[in-house]
């Protein structure tokens, strides 16, 4: 049985999930099942898409990085994002402001539907296909 919190919990989620997809349109519809992406939600280019579509996604400053985020606040090669079977993990890769996921800095971070990271100056969301509630 869900308590008071989960419920709320869930509710957030929907609600957040919802604002994403006005905020991008048809992007997240169009997202295949189980892939993620992230989406930029403040920053320099807030509201550019991600796809993370392959194995090992590198996000930094370096322009050379899948995920190139030109900002000082950002390391050269800040964070990896790495697919591992059905899952999406992050990992610091040595960054001098640290990543965080839903406001805790971490080294290494499981992600799920809707976590919000930070990147440097950057607030992105992560999402996954075919998450959103059905119709």
């Amino acid at each position: 049985m869900l308590s008071e919190e989960d419920t709320t919990v869930s509710l957030e989620l929907i609600e957040g999930r919802r604002a994403l997809e006005q905020e991008i349109g048809d992007l997240l519809e169009q997202l295949p099942e189980g892939m993620g992406m992230l989406v930029v939600r403040r920053g320099p280019n807030a509201g550019s898409t991600f796809a993370l579509d392959d194995k090992t996604t590198t996000v930094g400053r370096d322009p050379g990085s899948n995920i190139f985020l030109d900002d000082v606040t950002v390391s050269r090669n800040h964070a990896v994002v790495e697919r591992i079977g059905d899952d999406y993990e992050i990992r610091d890769a040595g960054s001098l402001n640290g990543t965080y996921v839903d406001h805790e800095r971490i080294d290494t971070a499981k992600l799920q539907d809707m976590n919000e990271l930070q990147i440097g100056r950057f607030v992105l969301t992560f999402v996954i296909g075919g998450s959103g509630e059905p119709e």
